[in-house]
């Protein structure tokens, strides 16, 4: 049985996601390609993270940009072939860059050869490759209900009528991504021999998509939650009431990921702290860490029942209480991924900073350092370096989000309880092609990205926010990232890689304060989440030796024995021996 507890590359990495298709393209069709990614990656290697979360690139339809695989053997034509896959994983790895596939093994897409099977009729062999049930009864037109009420991520029922065999299926996602059937053992035996074959080329780990939601309810009973009417989803139902997932963890990790030197991580919603120790503790045997979602619900409403469709302010105090929670009881039993935003997410200074002119870059810069200065691995993503930010186009018809999309036509076209304008300013602030625009690499022609237009419009400040212009200032964001990663991965590994986490002041709602313990001494971080001059003290300043090892400040006041003054977005790190 291994145990994780001691010191691992995984837990010393620096991760960045690419999103392929918005990363960069390299034969001028307008979507990204491996082709792009190999030219950018001395780009990565300068700024000095050490592993790639690769986004899928497996062959697919496209209806949620890849997430609906159909054939996880194959590369998808748009970007590129396998030996331009093999040529930018040699590359990578000659820079001293790992790579993480993507492995979408809780659905496939509709149109993977196992499904076309499965729909052809009831006795195919690969018919129980899927989840299948029969009609709960009719409604008063005689149309087939579905087997339960369970509502899909997307929105709309999570059950799709298949004529041919008179059956439904079940997707807990798009009409397009059925899920696959966990409980079949021949299902389970394909997805090994998968994991085996991109380990055996060399590819180093997997972030293992929705992988909490593979174990359904036994018997399918309704979802309590699900309102009428209301984009109800029921995957954090499934997530309750599941009971075999930690079998099926254990059983994939043992018969594949615990046989190579590889790092694994599992995206898991709807997942607390204690759960999360049963899937990533050091002597558990199936994951290495998991991405938890609990901070990425800190701008919801729940009270509307509308899910990450509602908005509210977030606040400090909650953020720290999960954050601290998620520090403190993983400490010496698990280990944790830490993240602001991905391909999923709003862009990070739009959201939790400031994306005004003057704060953009004080505020990426403080919220960069509250993330990489926690306990656990950290992860950015693409175009977080230059401090990207969140995008309004101005009509529906402007968007490429399967997700937003679907909303809009929900909530204003087909139930009418939004105005067009409503729903468009929730989409502004929470949809998924926030994070998706091109990156942006230059103020020339298209940012850089593509000879030709883009696949999804350009946000239009690409010519103020760009790598070049980053790369090119000292002072800058990119700059201040390259200085974190180096902190982390050199200087101060041992205290701020593997140092435990004391949470100070968690009643502050103006000012973030936590110190980190190790080897070597202490860490003392703060960060100013206001526009405004803030007044503070703490004890560990007057204690020992004091030491400004970083600061989004180029100018430093000296101390005033245990007091300081925190000016707008101020972020610093002392160390104290």
């Amino acid at each position: 049985m291994a145990n994780n507890s001691g010191k691992k590359w995984w837990k010393e990495a620096v991760v960045y996601q690419i999103w392929p298709r918005s990363f960069q393209d390299s034969n001028g069709d307008g979507v990204g390609d491996i082709p792009g990614i190999t030219s950018r990656l001395p780009y990565l290697a300068d700024l000095g993270i050490n592993v790639i979360w690769l986004s899928p690139v497996f062959a697919s339809p496209n209806d949620d940009m890849g997430y609906d695989i159909s054939d996880y053997r194959a590369i998808m034509p748009e970007f590129g072939t396998m030996e331009d896959f093999d040529q930018m994983l040699e590359t990578a790895h000659s820079l001293g860059i790992k790579i993480l596939m993507d492995l979408v093994v809780n659905h496939s897409s509709d149109e993977h050869e196992w499904f076309e099977q499965a729909r052809s009729s009831r006795d195919n062999k690969y018919r129980d490759y899927y989840i299948w049930r029969d009609s709960s009864g009719v409604d008063a037109e005689g149309k087939p209900l579905p087997p339960n009420n369970w509502g899909s991520e997307f929105g709309g029922p999570a059950w799709e009528y298949d004529e041919t065999t008179d059956q439904w299926y079940l997707h807990m996602f798009s009409r397009k991504q059925p899920d696959l059937n966990w409980e079949n053992p021949a299902v389970r035996q394909e997805i090994f021999e998968i994991v085996r074959f991109w380990l055996d080329k060399g590819v180093d780990g997997f972030r293992l998509d929705a992988i909490n939601i593979i174990s359904k309810p036994e018997g399918l009973p309704d979802d309590p939650s699900v309102v009428p009417g209301k984009h109800s989803s029921s995957i954090p139902f499934v997530i309750a009431k599941g009971t075999k997932v930690h079998e099926w963890m254990h059983e994939l990790n043992m018969e594949t990921f615990d046989k190579y030197d590889c790092m694994t991580v599992g995206e898991m919603s709807a997942t607390g702290p204690e759960e999360a120790v049963r899937f990533s503790g050091f002597d558990t045997d199936e994951l290495h860490m998991i991405f938890h979602f609990e901070h990425m619900g800190l701008d919801s409403d729940p009270a509307t029942g509308m899910g990450k469709w509602s908005y509210k302010p977030y606040q400090l105090t909650e953020m720290k209480e999960i954050l601290n929670t998620w520090q403190t009881k993983l400490d010496g039993r698990a280990w944790g991924s830490l993240y602001w935003n991905n391909h999923d997410q709003p862009r990070l200074v739009s959201r939790f900073g400031s994306d005004a002119p003057e704060y953009r870059e004080l505020s990426g810069k403080m919220l960069a350092t509250v993330l990489h200065g926690m306990q656990g691995t950290p992860y950015i993503y693409q175009g977080e370096e230059i401090g990207m930010t969140n995008v309004q186009f101005p009509a529906i018809s402007d968007y490429k989000d399967l997700d937003s999309i679907n909303f809009y036509t929900d909530m204003v076209e087909d139930h009418q309880t939004m105005s067009p304008d409503e729903a468009m300013s929730l989409i502004y602030a929470k949809g998924r092609d926030n994070a998706r625009t091109p990156v942006q690499w230059s103020a020339e022609e298209n940012a850089g990205f593509s000879s030709a237009t883009p696949w999804i419009g350009l946000n239009p400040n690409y010519r103020q926010i760009n790598a070049a212009e980053a790369t090119g200032r000292a002072d800058s964001l990119w700059h201040y990232y390259q200085k974190l990663i180096s902190l982390r991965r050199d200087e101060l590994q041992d205290l701020l890689v593997y140092g435990s986490f004391l949470p100070l002041d968690a009643e502050d709602a103006q000012v973030y304060a936590y110190e980190r313990h190790g080897e070597g001494g202490k860490l003392l971080v703060l960060a100013n989440f206001t526009d405004q001059e803030l007044e503070r003290s703490y004890q560990a300043l007057g204690q020992g030796q004091v030491e400004l090892l970083l600061s989004n400040y180029a100018d430093q006041e000296e101390l005033a024995d245990q007091g300081l003054t925190l000016r707008p977005y101020e972020a610093r790190i002392y160390k104290i021996s």
